[in-house]
């Protein structure tokens, strides 16, 4: 069986899916990008404070899982430029506080709405 989530602090899906979905253990965050949650419009400021933006937006999903950033153990990443790279994990990293999960980071030819980055993870409930 699995269990739908969703919530209000993080941006509603622009597709046929949801936030994420819990299948026994395992929890899937879809990719996050960084959308104005009152105009649906991209935030398209730096890749900086956009990634803080979409790591913020995977807490709450996580929050409303029951789960914290600890419960992660896999994440993608996908970056328009890749020469983003080191931007990304400086803001990455401080939502960690214990071991990394597992990473791909991917440059993308194009994201949705022409994001800089997006971010899905997946989660484990221990």
């Amino acid at each position: 069986m699995k269990k739908i989530i969703n919530t209000t602090n993080a941006p509603s899906p622009i597709g046929p899916y949801n936030q994420a979905v819990i299948v026994g253990d395992a929890v899937y965050i879809s990719g996050t990008i960084a959308m104005d949650l009152q105009s649906k419009q991209l935030i398209k400021t730096n890749v900086k404070e956009e990634t803080k933006i979409v790591m913020d937006y995977i807490g709450a999903i996580l929050k409303e899982a029951g789960l914290t950033f600890d419960n992660v153990v896999k994440s993608t990443i996908f970056l328009n430029d890749i020469n983003n790279f080191v931007h990304v994990n400086e803001v990455y990293s401080s939502y960690f506080k214990n071991d990394y999960p597992a990473r791909a980071t991917i440059q993308a030819q194009r994201l949705p709405k022409d994001a800089n980055v997006e971010i899905s993870m997946e989660a484990k409930i221990f």
